[in-house]
């Protein structure tokens, strides 16, 4: 099924909810569902801010 913006942000939550519980620090990634899934990023970016503006954690974001 096809990620909806909704389930985007929960799966970011959660991948928070891990890097905070395991000590990680950086997060490399594409523009996730952004591709084939069809999610616009400037609305997946927002989603993202939100989710680790409140962390220390760096995320590095590669366009393919």
């Amino acid at each position: 099924h096809k990620p909806t913006y909704d389930s985007m942000r929960q799966s970011l939550e959660a991948m928070k909810a891990h890097c905070l519980n395991n000590g990680v620090t950086d997060i490399s990634m594409p523009r996730i569902g952004c591709g084939l899934d069809g999610l616009e990023w400037s609305k997946v970016s927002a989603i993202l801010e939100e989710v680790f503006e409140d962390t220390d954690i760096n995320i590095t974001v590669y366009t393919l």
